[in-house]
């Protein structure tokens, strides 16, 4: 597998771990507990970016769901379905905990892994979103 490659499915999993944090109301270190024992196929590279993204995204939660309430106009985070909700905290998260990596980059790996998991009709509203956050962080 690439590198680039290996970000995605960390970015990925890192959305999963989010998402099962979120869905599952568990506590950070009881996904972590959970979550690597059904995926022992995971790298090294590719579960230390995840636990990466995932810890930023926990560690920074109240200041991505300000930034997510704010520039998601009309959209409360409750409402919004689980799986953008968790696919913006991660990607909000590595514009904030991984700034070397461009918005560009970040916002594209977001959508496509929106592709696959997410609505068609989300797309359009999570690339709003990611972009209007990207552009208050430069």
């Amino acid at each position: 597998m690439t590198l680039v490659g290996k970000r995605r499915k960390s970015r990925e999993l890192a959305m999963q771990m989010l998402f099962q944090a979120d869905v599952g109301r568990q506590t950070p270190d009881e996904v972590r507990k959970t979550f690597w024992q059904a995926r022992e196929e995971a790298d090294p590279d590719t579960r230390c970016f995840a636990e990466d993204l995932f810890r930023v995204a926990t560690a920074r939660e109240s200041e991505i769901s300000a930034l997510l309430e704010q520039h998601s106009k009309n959209w409360r985070l409750t409402r919004m379905p689980a799986v953008d909700r968790n696919l913006l905290r991660m990607a909000v998260a590595e514009l904030l905990g991984f700034p070397r990596t461009p918005a560009p980059i970040v916002i594209d790996e977001a959508l496509e892994i929106a592709r696959r998991y997410s609505a068609p009709e989300s797309i359009d509203f999570l690339n709003g979103v990611l972009d209007a956050i990207a552009r208050t962080r430069q």
